[in-house]
């Protein structure tokens, strides 16, 4: 269990999505107005501005777009990773979201453009929200 930085609140953009992964589940928005899809956690859609956005759960699957295997990282908290791989996950719902690759015995082999993956709740060693994570399926 790694010990990741945690949100902190308040913070009206975010905390219930944050919630939402405590309780096991990766939540996005999408405009009642123009439909866009909308992530990260925001008060207006991005495309046409409206505040009228509907929290929607996503199934938790997806690919990966692209990815970069981080072999050295000064940063406290995540020293104890080793290598892992940082992706962009392109979301089967129409978003594209920020996370690591989990689960590879191999960062550097085992991960490729494409790859099918699904959302999973990495606990923390401290604090109480854990990160959503992707495993190969």
């Amino acid at each position: 269990m790694p010990n990741r930085p945690q949100p902190r609140f308040p913070e009206p953009n975010t905390e219930e999505y944050w919630e939402n992964v405590k309780a096991g589940r990766l939540t996005y928005q999408q405009c009642s107005d123009c439909d866009a899809v909308v992530f990260t956690p925001r008060l207006l859609c991005t495309t046409c501005g409206s505040s009228n956005l509907e929290r929607k759960e996503s199934a938790g699957t997806g690919e990966v777009y692209t990815f970069s295997v981080v072999r050295q990282n000064r940063n406290p908290a995540f020293a104890d990773l080793g290598a892992y791989a940082l992706a962009w996950i392109d979301l089967d719902e129409g978003f594209r979201m920020l996370s690591n690759v989990v689960g590879v015995e191999n960062p550097s082999t085992d991960v490729h453009v494409g790859q099918r993956v699904q959302v999973e709740y990495e606990l923390q060693e401290s604090g109480e929200y854990p990160i959503p994570v992707f495993r190969p399926v």
